[in-house]
């Protein structure tokens, strides 16, 4: 162990305030996330994960606890998952996240070795109940996960804690800058921070982060999303003389737009075909019903619709299938960036010769996009007038799109090998820790 970790410290009264408030809120949890199943958002059936009461044993050997928010960064860490399974000190992990879709990806492509839980919400009780029985010999905490009462649990218990492929926006930087002391303390429980590039390195660091560096994005490591070849067969085949073009991972004010820009390419383009997958699957009922109101015929995936020569946009409305169609469509807008949500991970497209438009609003994956902008791989869009245009020039110049996609498969190409560093600065917590303490 580490000596800054080792060292025990005063708690600050912020912190206290925050450990207290956590522990009177867990009291109401139960309607609370009783809410959120009600709407879709929580496994009734799992519930009492979010309490910490594990859903399986506790396998025999060493276990490493790795969390990740949400789609995008659980999968983002399945080839370092796949490598730390092989390092040969680690038997088994548990991969926690804290959404159903999430779940649903992860039960589908973690490897053996690996086993998926829903996080537990950071009241103490319910992260002591969840660490107690996992007893992980390490824990990492993916891109923006900080969780004050599950480090301060992982400290006192002397497990190492590190964050991966670390982002601190400006935004959050600014906030937090004003509760520097209370994020101090939170964040001097770490072994180590990764960050993704030397801003978000910097910001960890002037908020106290211990041990700090800039490896890279290991985004750029991820392998092409899955697809079936089947139905990927069957999709060519039904648009093979259709113009066709994909808006992914989209969010509520984005489809408004992307029913605009269709309707006015309609007279220049009467066979095409937009392909429309919501961010959130469970919206695909909500997403049909507002393109029918603007006289749209629309089909939905998850109903086993298919996109027949008279429909106008397919709903991708499915879980684990952006793969399938970004490998259909020539080029694709990436949602979350015409609204205030922060956009979501282009690699996923530019893996798949797949060339990428974007709103501006793009801060969670702002290096990644300018780096493609900078590149000739990726567009952005100001509005929902220029989303047309540019929709409009693509679909008018194929040529342009693979020359785009290109550039993007060199951007991956160049920007390779942020998980090997990463791994390698993860060493000193990834060894057993009898080695550590001689």
């Amino acid at each position: 162990m580490t000596g800054h970790r080792a060292q025990s410290r005063k708690m600050p009264l912020a912190n206290k305030a925050y450990r207290l408030a956590m522990s009177a809120l867990g009291l109401v949890a139960e309607p609370y996330l009783a809410w959120r199943a009600r709407k879709g958002k929580e496994d009734p059936d799992r519930k009492d994960e979010r309490f910490g009461r594990a859903g399986t044993p506790r396998p025999q050997g060493r276990i490493g606890w790795i969390h990740a928010a949400s789609v995008g960064e659980s999968v983002s860490v399945l080839p370092l998952i796949k490598r730390l399974l092989d390092f040969g000190d680690i038997d088994h992990l548990v991969v926690t996240t804290g959404t159903v879709t999430s779940a649903e990806i992860m039960a589908a492509r973690l490897p053996a070795g690996a086993v998926h839980q829903y996080v537990p919400l950071d009241c103490p009780s319910f992260v002591a109940g969840f660490i107690d029985h996992w007893r992980p010999d390490f824990a990492m905490f993916v891109e923006s996960e900080i969780w004050p009462n599950m480090y301060a649990a992982l400290e006192q218990r002397q497990i190492p804690a590190a964050i991966i492929n670390g982002r601190m926006s400006a935004r959050s930087f600014k906030g937090w800058q004003r509760h520097r002391g209370f994020m101090s303390r939170v964040l001097a429980t770490t072994e180590i921070c990764i960050a993704q590039n030397l801003g978000y390195a910097h910001h960890f660091a002037q908020l106290g982060a211990p041990n700090v560096v800039a490896l890279g994005n290991i985004k750029f490591d991820s392998p092409p999303l899955p697809a079936s070849e089947g139905d990927l067969s069957r999709l060519v085949e039904l648009t093979k003389l259709r113009p066709v073009w994909l808006a992914a991972s989209t969010h509520r004010g984005e489809e408004e737009a992307i029913a605009d820009v269709h309707i006015s390419m309609r007279d220049k383009y009467p066979d095409l075909l937009t392909i429309l997958a919501p961010r959130h699957p469970e919206r695909g009922e909500e997403v049909a019903t507002l393109l029918e109101d603007r006289w749209l015929a629309t089909a939905r995936r998850s109903t086993g619709a298919e996109p027949r020569a008279m429909i106008d946009v397919y709903v991708a409305d499915t879980i684990g299938e952006l793969g399938l169609f970004y490998r259909l469509c020539p080029f694709a807008f990436i949602g979350g960036s015409l609204t205030g949500i922060g956009g979501h991970n282009p690699v996923e497209a530019a893996n798949l010769e797949c060339a990428v438009l974007h709103g501006p609003h793009i801060q969670n994956f702002r290096d990644m996009f300018e780096t493609f902008d900078a590149a000739g791989a990726a567009l952005e869009v100001a509005d929902a007038g220029q989303l047309f245009t540019y929709v409009d020039q693509l679909t008018a110049n194929p040529a342009q799109a693979k020359t785009m996609a290109a550039a993007g498969g060199e951007v991956l190409r160049v920007n390779a090998g942020a998980l090997d560093r990463a791994i390698a600065a993860l060493g000193p917590i990834l060894a057993p820790r009898r080695a550590q303490n001689g």
